[in-house]
């Protein structure tokens, strides 16, 4: 049975039971199926997946999609957002492959209740609805995917790149909790209402240092990213979307919330064609790394984007 969402009374939540997967102190874990409350549901769904250190909290752009008939669902994947539980690390997995079950289970279920889905992955969330998509190719459960500033390569140095990813494969493997690394703050700040920026969000679920990155999710990430680099086969349209420019993680607030200060968009870019056949790239100029969470113009720029992509490859959605 599903409850009212934090979100408020427009949207639920339902949490899904998962198997156990050895990450946890002998807690299993779950995932949570966000959906929005409708009169009468649309042909078509559009199903959401965050990115790291990251969760559902985008109501206007659910808003959005349903105002062009496309009903939203969003997924928080095991140990994000509404889905953290004691006892297992927040954001932590060894294998990217792991989400297939959350992703299965809420597809398949949205598949009895829509004609036509679409997977839409932002940041890390882009770079697994690549994989989940490509492993499920000839199954016919998606129509389409989006994707938002996808992670599809390591930014950094080469040193970092070529050098380092090898060690960390083997230190991934050897002791996967170790903390390698932690993200800057100041992305987060240049967000959330209480530091400057424009939006609400549960900072337990999205802390503004973020949580700890670990060896072993750095490793999966890494064989990820050379999985994209070999060519995947993605069988439906595809829409890569990326800012125009890379911008530095520093304390300059406008270049936080104007450029993607996460990841390279060129990156993304020179990797997009090898998602599968038919691979559509948008640049948005001025957008954040989240491109739903620019400033209003760029954000907008986005939502019209997403909608026109989808019409246009699926015909015109007629608005509930």
């Amino acid at each position: 049975m599903a409850d009212v969402d934090v979100l408020g009374p427009g949207w639920t939540a339902r949490t899904l039971p998962l198997r156990p997967d050895g990450l946890g102190d002998g807690t299993s874990p779950v995932a949570t199926l966000v959906s929005r409350v409708t009169d009468a549901p649309q042909r078509r769904a559009v199903l959401y997946v965050h990115g790291f250190v990251d969760y559902f909290f985008h109501d206007h752009v659910g808003t959005a999609l349903a105002a062009h008939g496309y009903e939203p669902y969003a997924l928080d994947l095991r140990d994000y957002g509404r889905s953290i539980r004691p006892g297992r690390d927040p954001n932590f997995t060894t294998d990217l492959s792991v989400y297939a079950e959350e992703i299965d289970a809420a597809v398949r279920e949205l598949r009895t209740r829509h004609e036509q889905v679409v997977l839409l992955g932002h940041s890390t969330g882009g770079l697994i609805a690549a994989l989940w998509a490509d492993a499920r190719r000839g199954e016919h459960l998606l129509d389409a995917v989006v994707l938002n500033s996808p992670w599809l390569d390591l930014r950094g140095s080469w040193l970092e790149r070529v050098v380092l990813t090898p060690v960390l494969d083997l230190v991934g493997r050897l002791a996967p909790r170790l903390v390698v690394s932690h993200l800057a703050p100041y992305y987060g700040r240049a967000l959330h209402r209480d530091t400057g920026g424009e939006w609400d969000y549960d900072l337990a679920w999205k802390p503004l240092d973020g949580f700890p990155v670990r060896a072993g999710f750095v490793r999966t990430v890494r064989r990820g990213h050379a999985r994209v680099a070999r060519g995947l086969a993605i069988d439906c349209p595809v829409l890569v979307l990326a800012s125009d420019a890379a911008g530095p993680d520093d304390r300059e607030h406008d270049a936080l919330l104007t450029s993607d200060c996460v990841l390279d968009p060129a990156q993304m870019v020179a990797r997009a064609p090898l998602l599968g056949p038919d691979v559509t790239v948008v640049q948005v100029p001025g957008g954040a790394h989240d491109l739903a969470l620019s400033a209003g113009p760029a954000r907008q720029r986005y939502l019209e984007e997403v909608v026109g992509f989808l019409d246009a490859r699926l015909g015109v959605a007629a608005a509930g």
